[in-house]
């Protein structure tokens, strides 16, 4: 039986600027725990800005969104404007600040933020097609802006769920390691670093998200 395919949105490496490299990892370690494949993809821009993860400082350098999340991917990536959606059985995106801030403009504009195109045409193309897509973290913010009227969670934050509500969606509060399920439109979202975790936390909410996402593709 061929093995469930995955396409995973990064949007670079590190989590004040990029992907959460965390849920990154450990979203693909629960992808072939439980006996699928994936494909990483990442918008080919610059992203917003570059960060001192020590400091928080920014610094004075350019950055491309691709390039850095190969880093994660081990170099195994493709530009997100080459995506398929008949290639993937299901789309993930986990979190960082990358998300909202190279992603989309979340972090800046709040509900009013925009997405950036080729990951709008992803989540759109996939969902048209009736398969599942998972969102960790700040990620279900993207899925809220293009989707609308789905259930999300970010955990426990009520400046964001305010905010998921804003752009149509409805939130579900949840706590380490839980997911939030919306059956009827497959999607699939879970907090991570949204709440003060460990990382044994993060591969809890990471494989119960794949693990619940394989269950909506059969």
């Amino acid at each position: 039986m061929r093995k469930k395919m995955f396409a995973v949105i990064l949007s670079g490496c590190g989590h004040q600027d990029g992907a959460e490299i965390h849920e990154a990892t450990l979203t693909l370690w629960a992808i072939h725990k439980n006996g699928a494949d994936f494909q990483c993809y990442a918008p080919d821009i610059n992203q917003h800005h570059v960060l001192n993860h020590i400091t928080g400082q920014e610094m004075s350098e350019k950055r491309n969104v691709l390039i850095e999340s190969a880093r994660i991917a081990r170099g195994k990536i493709a530009s997100l404007v080459t995506f398929a959606p008949e290639s993937a059985d299901g789309l993930v995106i986990p979190g960082g600040f990358g998300a909202a801030k190279n992603l989309s403009s979340y972090a800046f504009d709040g509900a009013n933020c925009t997405v950036n195109k080729d990951v709008a045409a992803a989540i759109k193309a996939v969902h048209a097609a009736g398969k599942p897509i998972g969102a960790l973290c700040i990620a279900p913010v993207i899925l809220a802006k293009v989707l609308g009227n789905v259930t999300l969670t970010i955990g426990q934050d009520q400046g964001t769920a305010d905010n998921l509500a804003a752009m149509g969606a409805r939130h579900q509060p949840t706590m380490h390691g839980e997911i939030a399920v919306d059956r009827e439109r497959k999607i699939v979202s879970t907090p991570c670093y949204m709440l003060n975790s460990r990382i044994d936390q993060i591969a809890e909410g990471a494989d119960n998200l794949i693990r619940a996402m394989l269950e909506l593709m059969n």
